[in-house]
């Protein structure tokens, strides 16, 4: 047996991967488009026709909305400042539950903080990484508003149970999307069964803008309040001549006419792209197939995995060393590789100092919800050895 590269051996792989890369010419021209016209970017923070954006932004979310099969589509900056606006369109307040999981970027459990809300965190399934569905049904409480699901790595979430909750209790479902465009569950794509979606065009995700981000909903006054936060809504609700909205505080979410331009071009590369992911998802899986201690990603059933990351699990006792070993010898080997997120979010000062805004310990001081280590053991087992 050749020696491991890990101790001085030639590794395996000598070609550097090439990058992820999903622009050519479409976008250039695109860019130019936008360039040439010298608008690059057509909100007006007052009411007025360009209120709602330009006609490249206008176009883009249309064409978004068509491709999802859903009859809103709202385009912000990030998937973050979707994540926002979606706590404030659906009312969260101070003292509000939302329920979301510890296994995930911070952004899903720091947006409820923006509005008072307060993050519940319920445990994952270990098959599939998303939140437990039944451990849901537990966490309800009678201050529960919300429920925030992460399509993580790509896969579904236990999303018709979690809708069925929602829908039970009178609760919102609102879905973190942002590593999961064209994933399905059942006959919907994810990010279209709850009530909101946020999907997210950062430069890594499958397909991108740099940096942005799409809400989407079946709901039009849910889409106009996320227009509205996005757009500085002060400034706008006395004007829609529909509902109150004078409780609306708006931000400066607003994407660029440049950046909803590339992302046209991306969305038509969109199912080709997710597809080009799982055929090589769907390689690595055969190619570990029957190995004893590393478990590749499982599908949930009647869904759609679109492999944002390809997200194994590892066990150090069958193969004789640390995963953080592990993870070194590929490295060394030339295969890149990653443990994943680096600790559960409820251990993030944010949670374990009780305090986010202001210097009073706002909004926990309003709830007795604790973050101990230990509250979630199948997302600390899977951060300490697994993934």
């Amino acid at each position: 047996m050749a020696k491991l590269a890990l101790f001085g051996g030639n590794p395996a792989v000598t070609c550097p991967l090439e990058p992820y890369r999903t622009t050519g010419v479409e976008e250039e021209q695109a860019v130019l488009r936008v360039m040439r016209d010298g608008r690059f970017s057509g909100f007006l923070g007052a009411w007025a026709p360009e209120y709602w954006g330009g006609p490249e932004v206008k176009a883009f979310e249309a064409e978004w909305a068509a491709a999802f099969g859903i009859k809103f589509a709202v385009s912000v900056n990030s998937a973050t400042s979707g994540l926002i606006a979606a706590m404030g369109a659906i009312g969260i307040g101070p003292g509000d539950e939302v329920i979301v999981p510890p296994y995930t970027m911070s952004a899903s459990a720091i947006a409820p903080l923006f509005y008072g809300g307060i993050p519940v965190f319920v445990d994952i399934d270990e098959d599939y990484f998303c939140l437990d569905s039944q451990r849901v049904a537990d966490a309800i409480t009678n201050k529960t508003r919300a429920i925030l699901a992460v399509n993580l790595f790509g896969q579904s979430a236990d999303l018709s149970a979690l809708r069925t909750l929602a829908d039970r209790h009178g609760l919102y479902l609102i879905e973190d999307n942002a590593q999961a465009p064209f994933a399905s569950h059942g006959e919907r794509y994810t990010g279209t069964i709850g009530h909101i979606g946020v999907f997210s065009l950062n430069y890594h995700k499958h397909l991108h803008t740099g940096e942005g981000g799409v809400c989407v909903t079946d709901d039009a006054d849910l889409a106009a309040r996320l227009g509205m936060i996005r757009n500085h809504a002060e400034n706008a609700s006395d004007h829609l001549g529909q509902g109150d909205y004078t409780n609306l505080i708006g931000h400066n979410f607003r994407m660029t006419e440049l950046s909803a331009a590339i992302g046209r071009e991306q969305l038509k590369k969109a199912k080709g792209l997710t597809a080009r992911r799982i055929e090589i998802a769907e390689r690595l899986t055969a190619g570990v197939e029957g190995l004893d201690g590393f478990v590749a990603p499982k599908v949930r059933a009647n869904s759609k995995h679109v492999y944002y990351l390809w997200g194994a699990r590892y066990d150090s006792k069958k193969i004789g060393v640390s995963r953080e070993i592990f993870s070194k010898a590929l490295m060394s080997e030339g295969v890149p590789n990653t443990t994943g997120y680096v600790r559960p979010l409820y251990m993030l000062p944010t949670f374990q100092k009780r305090i986010a805004i202001g210097r009073e310990g706002f909004p926990f001081n309003l709830t007795e919800q604790t973050y101990a280590h230990g509250l979630c053991p199948v997302t600390e087992r899977l951060y300490d050895s697994e993934m």
